[in-house]
């Protein structure tokens, strides 16, 4: 896999930059692209929407090739992302568009994903994205509202 691994050292040193490659590698169907944001990990773990858990670089790999090879077009747009950012981990809630263009027309659904980073020897790295099944409208969040004392 060392092209891959070309592609893991060109992008920098943050979460984001890797989040970024990562959904830049979705939209352009690149899997070296892609592959090179996961971490060099026997651990690594995908869940795609309503899927099992993926577990190692062979099987995520094999499970994006298949939805590459789709016929239809699929886009992935993040939307909305929180960040949970500490020295060694970071976990991204991410609110993903996703449109998929089938032999009845364009689709559209959202999906809510979590990403984690660690930061490897190689820089950060993707050890864990985490799809949940979506709606056909945008999911709307919910937030604990402060309670005030008087």
């Amino acid at each position: 896999m060392p092209k891959a691994r070309a592609h893991a050292a060109a992008f920098g040193g943050t979460p984001d930059e890797v989040e970024a490659s990562f959904y830049e590698a979705l939209q352009s169907a690149d899997i070296e692209k892609l592959m090179s944001c996961w971490a060099e990990d026997d651990d690594i773990v995908c869940i795609h929407p309503g899927g099992p858990r993926i577990v190692g670089a062979g099987a995520i790999r094999a499970a994006f090739d298949a939805i590459f090879a789709h016929e239809g077009s699929i886009h992935v747009h993040p939307e909305a992302i929180r960040r949970v950012d500490s020295l060694a981990s970071a976990v991204h809630h991410v609110l993903e568009r996703i449109e998929v263009l089938t032999s009845e027309g364009p689709a559209k659904a959202y999906v809510l994903a979590t990403n984690v980073y660690h930061h490897t020897s190689h820089g950060w790295r993707l050890v864990a994205h985490h799809a949940s099944p979506g709606t056909q409208d945008e999911i709307q969040e919910v937030n604990q509202t402060p309670q005030v004392l008087h």
